[in-house]
């Protein structure tokens, strides 16, 4: 979040003299803006990975304060959770073969933490939500004990008024309350950063949400939840309804939760993502720093903007605006929908298929945009999110008037292709392009994911073990797969 947070309570005047302060920096970021320098500079790449430790027995081990102590590695952070971490990795240009460079850089990492975590006979595992865990394990001792995230709990709990509802429907439907919002810790992601032109920002953001429910449809690694059999993607709706902290006011005018997919299709810039961020929901961690923005601009600096990055790393767009004041400033598109895991090579040909059909349908967005209602992408985001491979979308076609529905599979296929000779046309190695999209040609014809993957196993083994040996027999053999290093559609169905 750029600033750092050493208290977990604020008063009144905190939060005006915060508001303030966005305000200003919404003020500079136009200005920003409307240089047509800014932002100029390379194509890059970043990613961020969380993962859950757990023990010789597959087991959630509640260590990551010991590990983050014991590597003292500044890439590595904690998170809301005990039993979660995150590696955030070096930042690639985007040329060459950036994701073996992020793969080698992360594996590297692994082995690090999970010689850190020996001791104790842990081990950090890659995987959207852990398939064995339990109600028991989210509690008040759960969460992570820092001033960042006792200030954001204690925020989202203030607006909530009452404890948060999670309520996911699916072939075993779940519903259950809590009072705190450790259960968002639940949900672990590979999150990619891409630099992009600031001068295009508004059509390479609108490219990506166009295309993310076909990529979230292939890359789904979270289909269970306390045993129950949920969406492809249960992280999706359940990292929505973990903090949704509307008051039943709020919600029943719709105001949009923090967690969301977007608001429409962005017209002009992406100052428009950061003021809708800013009108939209109030501030939780007004933390305030001592730059004076307007002053920083006028003195020729890059501003850091400080305010306003932190409100905006406590709103959750799934595909997000990130202002960085790094390399003279930039832009950037954070892709947060896609799980962690299964393995690396996965995670790197979810990241650049993502990439690719954005590029590939970015000369036509304006008019791909046009004629498909936003709320119709939000559709497809939710469905995707819902059913995985097996998910219909509503998608426009040169070749018909009207918007048809059609398979998610028919769409990548069709998309697949194009996104290659995309990509083929950047810097990328042919090789890099050529390694991963074999990774997607090879999950659309096995029609395989992880979260297909998970769910094809536990019914095998439900014919002989019961629910909870099930599951943890599952995780087993997915833990060996995902040792292997190769493609979730490459590993066997049978444990």
């Amino acid at each position: 979040m750029g600033l750092s947070i050493e208290a977990d309570t604020f008063s009144n005047q905190d939060f005006v003299l915060f508001e303030q302060k966005v305000r200003d920096d919404l003020d500079v970021l136009k200005k920003l803006l409307s240089d047509p320098d800014f932002g100029v500079g390379q194509a890059s790449l970043g990613a961020e990975v969380e993962f859950y430790i757990v023990d010789h027995q597959r087991k959630l081990l509640p260590i990551n304060m010991e590990i983050n102590a014991l590597l003292q590695d500044p890439q590595l952070t904690v998170e809301l959770n005990r039993f979660n971490l995150e590696y955030n990795l070096t930042p690639q240009p985007y040329s060459g073969s950036p994701f073996m460079a992020i793969e080698q850089e992360l594996n590297t990492a692994i082995k690090k933490i999970d010689e850190a975590a020996t001791p104790h006979r842990g081990q950090v595992i890659p995987i959207g939500i852990l398939p064995t865990l339990t109600k028991k394990d989210f509690h008040d001792q759960t969460m992570t004990d820092i001033p960042r995230y006792r200030a954001l709990s204690h925020a989202l709990c203030k607006m909530r008024g009452g404890p948060f509802k999670i309520a996911i429907d699916g072939k075993e439907p779940i519903e259950l309350e809590t009072d705190d919002v450790t259960l968002e810790g639940a949900s672990t992601s590979f999150q990619v950063h891409w630099r992009v032109p600031t001068s295009q920002y508004a059509d390479y953001l609108n490219a990506v949400q166009l295309v993310t429910p076909v990529v979230l449809a292939l890359s789904s690694n979270s289909p269970s939840l306390f045993g129950h059999h949920l969406w492809a993607e249960t992280r999706i709706a359940l990292f929505k309804q973990s903090i949704d902290s509307r008051s039943s006011h709020e919600q029943s005018w719709r105001h949009p939760p923090r967690v969301f997919f977007g608001n429409g299709w962005v017209r002009e810039s992406a100052w428009e993502l950061f003021a809708a961020s800013a009108a939209l929901f109030p501030p939780i961690i007004p933390v305030i720093g001592e730059e004076n923005p307007h002053a920083s601009l006028a003195a020729g600096k890059t501003p850091k903007l400080e305010e306003l990055r932190l409100h905006q790393g406590t709103t959750w767009q799934w595909n997000r605006a990130i202002y960085d004041d790094a390399d003279g400033g930039h832009l950037r598109i954070e892709m947060r929908s896609l799980p962690a895991g299964p393995t690396l090579i996965d995670m790197s040909a979810n990241a650049l298929f993502a990439i690719g059909c954005a590029m590939a349908v970015l000369p036509d967005i304006k008019h791909l945009t046009s004629v498909l209602p936003f709320n119709y992408a939000e559709h497809n985001f939710y469905r995707a999110a819902k059913y995985g491979m097996d998910a219909r979308l509503v998608w426009p076609a040169k070749t018909q008037v009207h918007l048809h529905e059609e398979s998610v599979l028919h769409i990548a296929k069709h998309l697949l292709p194009k996104a290659c000779h995309a990509l083929e046309t950047t810097a990328l190695c042919h090789t890099e392009i050529k390694r991963l999209m074999n990774v997607m040609q090879g999950r659309i014809e096995q029609r395989i994911c992880g979260a297909k993957w998970q769910r094809l196993v536990t019914n095998h083994l439900l014919k002989s073990l019961n629910r909870e040996e099930a599951f943890a027999e599952m995780l087993a053999s997915y833990i060996q797969g995902y040792r292997s290093g190769k493609p979730v559609c490459e590993w066997s169905i049978s444990p």
